[in-house]
């Protein structure tokens, strides 16, 4: 099977751009910098350069030929039949000479092999092969060409051919087995847990029939291998190609590893490929991407078929796996990745492998043709993540530097860019506002800019380094999103106290990310998005881009109201006006429930500011009561010793910013945690961008502040209210201190097993005999 098509019994299908990346690529793996054009641009060239050719000229010509089981399929950019000449057309900027040699080696035989296609559907005993280089600036064409007997280009097609087959017949031996051994996979637990079959059902019914999927599903029933397990068994039903696992964290890679590790011996064969961000897994983070500075770099190509088939024979390939193959085969294990990617059958790595908008998941999934079904765990967290990943910032400081490490060529240009800057904020009166667009101007000058900077970079690669690439970088993301700029983001103009030109900044802030992901979602063969918090369903559907026929499940929690006794203090209020005076009773109510009951606490509030100043009180108040308390930039090993403290059978309450690094993602069972005060609806700080956002909402939605504040929210403190109860065995209570939480709307946004006491502590039963003892 190749590009999702079911094969006939015996044959194989690859594509001639497949082949070719396969048996015909050599020598150095090579990251210096080469400007390169968009898909949109090369479509352009090639249109141009076909529709300079006489008549006759054939353009796209789909061809076919087989080489014995294996049959190869492609389209030649270009044929004239009169001078039986075949054209592979590429597109370039900058400098023709800086492509490299094994690029166009790779070229070549492309080339080469449609040569050989042609010739045998057209019975030509010779052919004329062409590179076709046309510059995207000039217009211009660089014309290379070959005069190939027919035999000769055999010789290069069947060569090709008896490379790949090898490793395709190898391949069809480990989907055949894969498919026979999925077929027999049985849960591991023997017997699911309460709304685990419930999720697994619905996935499988996604995977299958190509849906979307989106399940809330509460903590502690097993959402992770209740999504991995059908979708492996619809694998075996031949219905999908891969699965990706997507997460917004490296825990949740971790658990994604750790449960296909419980599937037992029938998932033996399944091929596990863990993706790592490339600055964490490279060896030699001082060095440039190529063989002239990495060793690792130096002949990447040559030796790696012999890392790749020890990659493919290990299996489990998570981030040790691969160092130990790609330090064996002296390969970048970073790239062996990026390769094996193309072999595995589930791969595990970050959101923005699929969702960013040069992702790599996603392009070479439709490279490829994958029948790929995603799952995105803690979909929760893909809307600030999308957010972030179609947003783009230019800051001043970082404008003069790069003008000032610039070459003479490159100044004029940044300079230029520097005036039209300057024109744009002439017009600012505040220190923060956002506009409906980008000025035209100012995209003039950027694009300007970033041509002189790519033409600079590419006649000099060794200079791409230091503040001039820093901004070089930053400036063609910017242009990128200028050029898809609409509603869906917002200008932003930044002014440093009294007009200070050293904390300027421009922007573009996206606020609803869902025009971009919706192709995403489109273009997978199946996507669930499930987590503990998804809730209200219309809402991430909207927001993230979802299609209106998504199949919606909610789980029902398997955890009772006797679990977890949830009280609202009515008499406190937390809005911003009211927080200095909400601070002593915050203090009373923690100090109250502690000396009711000695334990392990987490205390959550909306700000820093307001955190320290809780902690102040408290500790003015209850002295002697242990505390520990989230900081501004805690490094991770400080973010581990926090989590440390709550040690089983300790006592002490952590303070905590309500949606930072504590309040999702950690797991605190038993008498490590048995208690939450939460004070805070969480809603989002009333500012310009969140006022601007909620306009933008109502407009698309006509639910601006439920969009923009409510659900936000409210979301935050579920999460974090969720790492009270992690099993059925647990027992804890959670403090709502604000009266806010009493409403009727805001309650019905709660979990429906919360049963709400009203007032304040229920101080006439004893907690640890009425309460079933809390842990």
């Amino acid at each position: 099977m190749q590009n999702g098509v079911i094969d006939p019994p015996g044959e194989r299908t690859v594509s001639v751009k497949a082949l070719c990346a396969f048996a015909a690529k050599e020598g150095d793996l090579d990251l210096r910098f080469v400007p390169a054009p968009s898909a949109l641009e090369g479509m352009a060239g090639h249109a141009l350069v076909q529709g300079r050719r006489g008549d006759g000229y054939q353009s796209e010509v789909a061809l076919v030929s087989h080489w014995g089981a294996l049959k190869v399929r492609g389209r030649a950019d270009g044929h004239d039949p009169r001078e039986r000449r075949v054209e592979e057309i590429k597109t370039f900027r900058g400098d023709f000479d800086a492509i490299r040699g094994n690029h166009r080696a790779l070229h070549w035989a492309q080339a080469r092999t449609y040569g050989w296609m042609l010739c045998e559907m057209n019975g030509y005993e010779r052919m004329t092969v062409a590179l076709v280089y046309l510059d995207l600036a000039t217009g211009d064409e660089t014309v290379l060409e070959e005069q190939h007997e027919r035999a000769a280009l055999q010789a290069h097609f069947e060569r090709l051919c008896a490379c790949y087959s090898a490793w395709a017949e190898a391949e069809a031996a480990h989907h055949a087995g894969l498919t026979g051994a999925l077929g027999r996979l049985e849960f591991p637990h023997g017997a699911f847990r309460a709304g685990q079959r419930e999720l697994a059902e619905a996935v499988y019914r996604a995977g299958v029939n190509g849906r979307c999927l989106m399940a809330q599903a509460p903590t502690g029933i097993g959402k992770t291998l209740a999504t991995i397990f059908p979708l492996l068994k619809a694998r075996a039903a031949q219905k999908i190609d891969k699965i990706f696992f997507l997460t917004a964290k490296t825990s949740g890679r971790a658990v994604a590893l750790d449960a296909l590790r419980l599937l037992g011996k029938d998932s033996a064969q399944v091929r596990v490929l863990e993706l790592t961000a490339r600055e964490k897994v490279c060896e030699y983070p001082d060095r440039a991407c190529n063989g002239d500075s990495c060793p690792l770099a130096k002949g990447f190509y040559d030796r790696l078929p012999a890392a790749r088939e020890e990659a493919a024979r290990t299996g489990r390939l998570d981030r040790q796996a691969l160092r130990h193959i790609a330090l064996a085969h002296t390969v970048c294990p970073y790239f062996l990745a990026q390769e094996m990617a193309h072999w595995c059958d589930v791969i595990v790595g970050d959101y923005n492998y699929y969702f960013d908008g040069s992702a790599f998941l996603f392009a070479t999934m439709k490279d490829a043709e994958w029948r790929a079904a995603v799952l995105v765990d803690e979909a929760h967290n893909l809307l600030e993540r999308a957010r972030g990943m179609y947003t783009a910032q230019l800051d001043g400081p970082a404008l003069e530097e790069a003008h000032r490490a610039a070459p003479a060529a490159v100044r004029g240009p940044l300079a230029r860019l520097y005036r039209e800057w300057d024109t744009v904020q002439q017009s600012q009166a505040e220190p923060y506002d956002v506009v409906d667009e980008v000025p035209e101007r100012f995209a003039r000058a950027l694009q300007a800019a970033n041509m002189a900077m790519g033409e600079y970079f590419a006649a000099t690669p060794e200079a791409l380094q230091g503040p001039l690439q820093r901004f070089f970088f930053d400036a063609l993301q910017f242009a990128r999103l200028a050029e898809s700029f609409d509603d869906h983001s917002v200008f932003e103009r930044t002014l440093g106290p009294a007009q200070d030109q050293q904390q300027r900044s421009l922007a573009i802030r996206n606020l609803v990310p869902a025009p971009f992901l919706e192709p995403r979602f489109a273009d997978a063969a199946s996507v669930t998005c499930f987590s503990g918090t998804l809730s209200p369903f219309e809402f991430y559907r909207d927001a993230l881009g979802l299609p209106p026929d998504t199949a919606l499940l909610d789980v029902a929690s398997p955890f009772c109201s006797r679990q977890l006794r949830v009280e609202v203090a009515t008499n406190v209020s937390t809005r911003f006006r009211d927080r200095a005076g909400s601070l002593r009773s915050v203090a009373e109510i923690i100090g109250a429930q502690f000396e009711r009951l000695p334990g392990n606490y987490l205390a959550f509030f909306s700000s820093f500011d307001y955190l320290e100043k809780a902690c102040a009180a408290f500790l003015a108040r209850h002295p002697g009561v242990p505390v520990w308390a989230q900081t501004r930039g805690m490094a991770e090993a400080e973010r581990r010793d926090f989590v440390a403290r709550f040690e089983e059978g300790g006592q002490g309450i952590g303070f905590a910013v309500l949606g930072g690094a504590f309040g999702e993602g950690i797991d605190l069972p038993g008498s490590r945690l048995i208690g939450a005060f939460v004070a805070s609806l969480g809603l989002p700080q009333y500012n310009a961008l969140n006022e601007i956002t909620r306009e933008r909402m109502q407009a698309r939605f006509g639910k601006g502040y439920e969009y923009t504040y409510l659900y936000p929210g409210l979301q935050k403190v579920v999460q974090a209210a969720g790492r009270v109860i992690r099993t059925e065995q647990d027992r804890g209570v959670l403090h709502l201190l604000d009266d806010r939480f009493a409403r009727a709307e805001i309650r019905q946004l709660l979990p429906p097993w919360w049963e709400l006491q009203l007032g304040g502590p229920a101080r006439s039963r004893d907690e640890r005999g009425g309460f079933d003892a809390v842990r």
